[in-house]
């Protein structure tokens, strides 16, 4: 059997896989990229746990194969339009919960935390972080889950989590993760890409105990909703800003500071605030589970 090329979303690639996807092209030199993908798919049995074909997963590893010289793949035929630059910020929340409050955490009653994704209230989700996050509000890409948080029928908070980053040296270093394992593990580990607790709120310890609760709650959404666990969350915090207090409250480890250059950079500068990497596994084994053999 041939050597392994690359591991991609669980799968093996080998020079007899990219052979096979060169006699399809070459075959079929009509087909469009979309029926190559889907094709490519069936004579796999690449699917989804609901039957549908990972037809966006294979076509990103055939342009993954494409750049890297493996494959030549039909010219495109159309760019689709890009919806995440082209959708229009979401209008502002209606003010009815923005009183000022300050108590104790046990005295907010019992918090609901609802997963918003594909949700009536994804809506209200990009409302509140338009409008309230420094950041403000941005449409993730990949695989994604997003969070409201209520104290009754107050909104109060709201996190986002995303696919992680792919090249984090302190990241890498801490798990013992070699290239070509972090490459097939990468999409069991989850970013914490926006937390907001609402402006209006002051209640001590509240930050800290809803990591806590996602923490338990975020591994078992994930499995549902993209069919696979998550072992390592990870988020980043800019110490211009920010001290990570909630982070270390509750209980995630700093790994130190980011090089600053960005996931796109092609020099050694320095073009990006260098910010903090903070980390959290949700399991004492998270370096076996995201394949380090000896972890």
């Amino acid at each position: 059997m041939s050597l392994v090329l690359l591991r991609y979303r669980g799968r093996e690639i080998r020079s007899e896989d990219t052979a096979f996807i060169q006699r399809l092209i070459a075959e079929n030199p009509r087909w469009s990229r979309r029926r190559l993908s889907a094709e490519l798919c069936r004579a796999w049995n690449w699917v989804q746990p609901n039957g549908a074909l990972r037809d966006m997963v294979c076509r990103s590893l055939l342009l993954q194969l494409h750049r890297s010289g493996r494959i030549e793949l039909p010219a495109k035929r159309f760019t689709p339009r890009n919806n995440v630059v082209e959708r229009r910020a979401p209008a502002p929340p209606l003010p009815r919960w923005e009183r000022p409050r300050e108590c104790r955490l046990s005295e907010l009653g019992p918090l609901e935390i609802r997963q918003v994704r594909r949700m009536a209230e994804e809506a209200l989700f990009g409302q509140l972080m338009e409008a309230h996050h420094y950041l403000r509000y941005t449409q993730p890409v990949g695989e994604h889950l997003k969070y409201l948080v209520f104290a009754g029928s107050d909104p109060i908070a709201a996190l986002a989590w995303s696919s992680a980053p792919r090249h984090l040296a302190a990241r890498d270093q801490f798990i013992g993760w070699p290239a070509e394992v972090r490459r097939g593990h990468l999409h069991l580990i989850a970013y914490n890409t926006r937390f907001l607790i609402m402006p209006w709120l002051r209640v001590p310890r509240l930050a800290s105990h809803l990591l806590g609760r996602m923490a338990r709650r975020i591994s078992a959404d994930w499995q549902a909703l993209y069919a696979h666990p998550i072992h390592l969350l990870e988020t980043f915090v800019d110490p211009a800003r920010f001290r990570g207090s909630c982070y270390r409250a509750a209980n995630w480890l700093c790994l130190g500071l980011t090089s600053g250059r960005g996931h796109n950079a092609r020099t050694h500068r320095h073009n990006q605030p260098r910010k903090e990497l903070w980390v959290y596994p949700l399991a004492k084994d998270f370096r076996r589970r995201l394949g380090n053999e000896h972890g």
